[in-house]
């Protein structure tokens, strides 16, 4: 069931984005290891892509809504299980794991046909 705009979509990106890259050091986890890394890397990926997807907000519309839709869902995976894959969570898990679900709820609740899309034009890219 797909019922979250695009265009909320791509407000959310920016926004989860930035507070990946903020969260260690508002939460105190910046320790310069993956507890920190992983979260950032992710948060600047999130905004990079956002920036070149088929949707609002955008700047080139160069990734199919549908592709961006399974990189934000495996990158929720991968964000939710950093804990256990990289062996911190005797450190932290909590921001790791709510905000990888997250991820992967929006993922899997967004339309796959931007808002903005051209009548009579099939951007839902199979």
């Amino acid at each position: 069931m797909r019922f979250i705009p695009t265009r909320i979509h791509g407000a959310v990106d920016y926004l989860t984005g930035l507070a990946l890259i903020m969260a260690p050091f508002v939460l105190g986890f910046a320790d310069n290891g993956p507890a920190q890394w992983v979260p950032m890397i992710l948060g600047a990926a999130i905004l990079v892509m956002s920036l070149m997807t088929d949707y609002d907000f955008s700047l080139a519309r160069l990734i199919p809504m549908r592709a961006h839709l399974g990189v934000d869902a495996a990158g929720g995976l991968l964000l939710a299980a950093s804990p256990w894959l990289f062996g911190f969570a005797d450190q932290v898990f909590w921001p790791h794991l709510i905000i990888g679900v997250f991820e992967i709820a929006v993922a899997l609740t967004t339309n796959t046909v931007s808002d903005t899309a051209d009548v009579g034009v099939d951007r839902n890219y199979g």
